[in-house]
């Protein structure tokens, strides 16, 4: 990519697309295929599923977990301690977990927001150039396809493959070098520490989307105001 060329990159979780219920949904279901009936709350879920996720530690790198099948040993083994602190026995937890790889990832159950494909266009008809930068699943790739986002970005940086989770300044870096180091680019994202913060730290400027920040400071409720706010920035 020429390093003239201006570079939006984009968070996709909660930025472009997501899973309705997110991890907390697809452990829940999981535990009703395994279960059958069961009172664990969506709430009482998601209450275990804070520690243990590659990017609950980014500052260390987890390059051991670039192959998708290490990866998700790895988590799984995270989402079966998980839901053994629910209370459930030890055999049906870990087949429980080992269901959510499928659950998670399958296509069915992501939908795009409905102004990222109006976003995407507008300002591709600017001249801004698409690069997802994710701490995402390994099928991070096939789930954007699966909702018709191919042609849209000319790369995909995914933390599962590079080990490199945001706000690691290496998530940046690597994001930087695959696009040719651009003089302008923008980082958008819906989250305040890993988007932003991250973002910033690398000499990025950054857009907060869907998130209210606390400190008032610059954000959006809708991608389609992109265009009108990254306008002529220039990289130092």
């Amino acid at each position: 990519m020429a390093a003239s060329e201006r570079v939006i990159f984009w968070d996709f979780d909660a930025t472009l697309g997501e899973r309705p219920g997110h991890w907390r949904g697809a452990v829940r279901d999981s535990l009703t295929e395994v279960l059958g009936g069961h009172d664990f709350s969506a709430e009482q879920i998601n209450a275990e599923l804070t520690r243990g996720f590659p990017w609950h530690e980014p500052d260390t790198p987890h390059l051991e977990l670039s192959d998708p099948d290490d990866w998700w040993a790895h988590l799984t083994a995270v989402l079966a301690a998980a839901v053994r602190r629910l209370g459930v026995p030890a055999g049906p937890a870990t087949e429980a977990a080992s269901r959510v790889r499928r659950n998670f990832t399958d296509p069915a159950s992501w939908r795009l927001f409905d102004d990222t494909r109006p976003a995407l266009d507008q300002l591709a008809g600017l001249g801004w150039r698409h690069i997802v930068v994710s701490n995402h699943v390994p099928e991070l790739p096939d789930i954007m396809t699966s909702l018709g986002l191919d042609g849209y970005f000319a790369d995909v940086v995914n933390s599962a493959v590079t080990g490199y989770e945001k706000p690691h300044p290496m998530a940046f870096r690597i994001a930087l070098e695959r696009a040719g180091y651009p003089d302008r680019a923008w980082m958008v994202g819906d989250n305040p520490v890993a988007d932003i913060a991250g973002a910033a730290a690398a000499g990025l400027p950054a857009i907060l989307v869907r998130t209210r920040p606390a400190d008032g400071s610059r954000h959006i409720t809708s991608l389609t105001e992109l265009a009108a706010l990254v306008g002529t920035n220039v990289l130092t």
